[in-house]
């Protein structure tokens, strides 16, 4: 990949977007963001193949970008629980392509919520709803997504409006990337409680866990048991971070990006996500686990190292907070050093 992204170098004044005006694609070239309300998608192409979609079914309880495709039509996501493939884990169900919301806000688990929760926990679940789309740009190289949402605790409070901007582009190689920045506006005063699941999700294919994932049992912030197995068939998934820790051992570990990278036959692929300088809580802590959950989660300090202060990230009401991460899913084994340039790039981007 070009070190700059040069698209995205490109003036904010190239790719205005009148709010609330959708763009209709003109033809089936470039990237293409086609909003269709009334299925609750909005579907991402690039030349016309599939790259990803912005969904908000009812069962996932937040707005997820699912599935997610490379340049060479390899789908680099789970299908479990939307799309199921033979063969597949079937843990979590609450993983659905790539996602933004956290454990424990004000005593409300947002991030384990799901159709499959008992209803007596459902109390202490919180959902992201999706309010509306502010606006859609197609274009040559990249386009563009602004959503609205609200997350609303089991109690059916409101307490953070999200405006969430998306940047879906493609480099001169096909290399594709996404940028997803989150606004949240505190509507009562609200504190991101220190846990470990969190912030940035992405749940990979069965082709990119690690071989080396052992079977377990995870327990969430309530206690929950979920069980996992031990490695699935024709894993191949090797984490490696910023900070040259690699493999399994990259759990719990911080850095300014971490890159997973696996093949399945011929075909191999590298995801990596890039944190943002000005982040609350950078670097962050890589929620990287074997079994294929794959997070930035830069809020749950002395959950991943107990010698660390409990960060428990608060704001009051009427505040704002932004969380601005980088996804690029490369079509070989991406190079320490080309990760390197890209993090310089991604800072650079939005300065």
């Amino acid at each position: 990949m070009r070190s700059s992204m040069v698209f995205l170098a490109s003036s904010a004044a190239g790719l205005a977007l009148a709010a609330g005006a959708f763009a209709a694609p003109s033809a089936n070239r470039g990237v293409q963001v086609t909003p269709d309300v009334a299925q609750r998608r909005v579907t991402i192409t690039i030349d016309g193949k599939p790259f990803t979609s912005y969904i908000w079914p009812v069962e996932v309880k937040k707005p997820v970008l699912f599935p997610i495709v490379d340049a060479d039509g390899f789908t680099v996501t789970r299908g479990y629980p939307l799309d199921p493939r033979p063969g597949e884990r079937t843990d979590h169900p609450h993983h659905v392509g790539l996602w933004f919301n956290y454990s424990n806000v004000n005593g409300f688990d947002f991030w384990n919520n799901s159709d499959a929760i008992p209803a007596a926990r459902r109390p202490k679940m919180g959902t992201i709803v999706f309010k509306k789309i502010v606006s859609a740009e197609s274009g040559a190289g990249r386009g563009e997504l602004t959503t609205e949402s609200t997350w609303v605790t089991g109690a059916g409070e409101p307490i953070i409006g999200e405006t969430t901007r998306f940047v879906f582009a493609r480099d001169a190689d096909g290399t594709r990337m996404i940028d997803r920045t989150a606004t949240l506006h505190a509507l009562a005063k609200v504190v991101f409680h220190d846990d470990k699941d969190g912030l940035l999700g992405l749940r990979v294919a069965s082709w990119l866990e690690s071989p080396t994932a052992k079977g377990g049992v995870f327990r969430d912030e309530s206690g929950a048991v979920t069980k996992v197995n031990a490695a699935s068939p024709g894993a191949s998934g090797v984490y490696l971070t910023s900070e040259g820790v690699k493999g399994d051992a990259a759990w719990g570990t911080r850095g300014k990006w971490c890159a997973l990278t696996g093949h399945t036959g011929n075909h191999t692929a590298t995801i990596a996500i890039f944190d943002d300088p000005s982040n609350p809580g950078y670097p962050t802590y890589w929620h990287a686990r074997g079994y294929g959950l794959f997070a930035a989660n830069p809020l749950g300090r002395d959950k991943f190292d107990p010698r660390q202060p409990a960060f428990n990230y608060t704001l009051q009401k009427g505040q704002t907070a932004v969380f601005r991460y980088r996804v690029v899913i490369y079509t070989h084994a991406a190079s320490p050093q080309e990760l390197n340039r890209e993090a310089a790039a991604f800072d650079a981007a939005y300065k």
